[in-house]
């Protein structure tokens, strides 16, 4: 009886888990849009991971790193690696500085090649990758990107920027 008992308690604490709205990344808190899901990270590397839904069972994956003080590569390189996971793209790059927070922001649309760094990949035709570095120089960088079917990632880069935007005020 009370393995039963126990059996219902963790099956129903699993149906009514609510999954986080606001989540810290680095020394910045982020909210998440209530239209977008929240998704168990898929690597070690990733501190948050959230899945925007669209038509046709579309989905983009927004994913988001923090490495520590000096570590990730930073700004250039990180932005060299994400044009460069795109062929016949194009793309552009602009910066905002939000209060004390420089903010770069990439865009880029092409055949995205889909995969880790240096593994197999899989070329995505009309793909999209729309991007954010949070500049914090004590703590360390915080790496955004968003990906997925061009016409997806672009109906989200409104909440994606503003999600942005409002965790480069948060910055402890």
């Amino acid at each position: 009886m009370k393995s039963l008992l126990l059996f219902f308690f963790l099956i129903s604490s699993n149906l009514f888990a609510v999954d986080p709205v606001e989540f810290q990344v680095g020394e910045f808190s982020f909210v998440r849009p209530s239209s977008w899901g929240w998704v168990v990270p898929t690597g070690s590397m990733r501190k948050a991971q959230l899945e925007v839904l669209g038509s046709n069972q579309s989905k983009a994956d927004v994913t988001f790193f923090h490495f520590g003080p000096a570590q990730g590569g930073g700004v250039k390189a990180n932005v060299d690696r994400w044009f460069g996971q795109f062929q016949n793209a194009k793309t552009a790059q602009n910066e905002v500085t939000l209060g004390r927070v420089r903010v770069v922001f990439v865009q880029a649309s092409g055949t995205f090649s889909s995969g880790m760094p240096g593994g197999p990949t899989m070329p995505m035709e009309n793909y999209a990758l729309r991007g954010a570095i949070l500049q914090d120089e004590e703590k360390g960088d915080v790496f955004v990107k968003m990906t997925g079917p061009a016409a997806l990632v672009e109906s989200a880069w409104l909440d994606f920027e503003a999600m942005v935007k409002a965790a480069a005020g948060t910055k402890k």
